[in-house]
């Protein structure tokens, strides 16, 4: 059984054509993936928000001026799919993470097994799970920031909407704003489809120049969502300390 389910996801995660998602993500930092949860999966997942015993914390982000809405923090074990997911994901993120590291000239400390890179995180004390459950409601947003947490960092995250565009909610799209090297800022909006992931850069990107590739700093947020409540899945392969 335990086999069947992770064939499932992997399939999932293995449909986008991961050239044109790393062509993508290499331009601007981010790329859209196909559906990875489907709508009663996604269904599913909104319920669990009301559970408190699946979390090991909950964030106002409005208390510590994060914008406005509300997050929490799974605690483990995560409820499927989110392990299963994470485990399809990141053989897919890793070469795209250790390019990145080459281009900047830096080691890339990524094992090949994602258990063996939060064994690392774990003994350098980032031991508190990092799997998210965001909610929105009419007005909320989310401030740009980066989800670091620790100095052992993976250099990419994926986020899923688990609501409906136009149906669920308007509003609400993902924002990522790229500080460019002796340059002005440039922004992005995406429209997440329902269900479908979002891979981006957890902290900054190479970008090429006359002068080598260098880091530019990138941040993420949400616009305002404008009507409805909008629930989204955020995976992020380190741990917390």
């Amino acid at each position: 059984m335990a086999a069947t389910t992770a064939t499932k996801w992997h399939k999932r995660v293995d449909s986008a054509d991961w050239a044109a998602v790393t062509a993508e993500i290499n331009a601007f930092g981010g790329a859209l993936l196909p559906q990875l949860i489907t709508n009663s999966e996604a269904a599913k997942l909104r319920g669990l928000y009301a559970d408190d015993s699946l979390f090991r914390a909950t964030i106002d982000m409005a208390r510590y001026r994060f914008g406005e809405g509300q997050y929490r923090y799974f605690d483990r074990p995560y409820p499927q799919p989110i392990d299963e997911l994470k485990h399809a994901l990141y053989p897919r993120l890793l070469p795209i993470a250790r390019d990145w590291w080459a281009k900047l000239r830096r080691t890339a400390p990524w094992p090949d097994d994602l258990d063996e890179w939060l064994d690392m995180c774990h003994a350098a004390g980032q031991t508190k799970s990092t799997a998210i459950l965001l909610k929105y409601g009419a007005g909320d947003w989310n401030a740009l920031h980066r989800d670091l947490y620790g100095e052992l960092v993976f250099p990419l995250q994926v986020v899923i909407n688990l609501s409906e565009p136009g149906v669920d909610h308007t509003g609400g799209e993902f924002l990522l704003v790229e500080q460019r090297p002796r340059a002005q800022s440039r922004g992005t909006a995406t429209l997440l489809p329902h269900g479908h992931g979002f891979v981006f850069t957890t902290r900054e990107r190479p970008v090429e120049s006359a002068r080598g590739w260098s880091a530019a700093p990138v941040r993420h947020g949400v616009s305002a969502v404008r009507s409805g409540e909008r629930f989204t899945l955020g995976l992020v392969f380190h741990d917390a300390a």
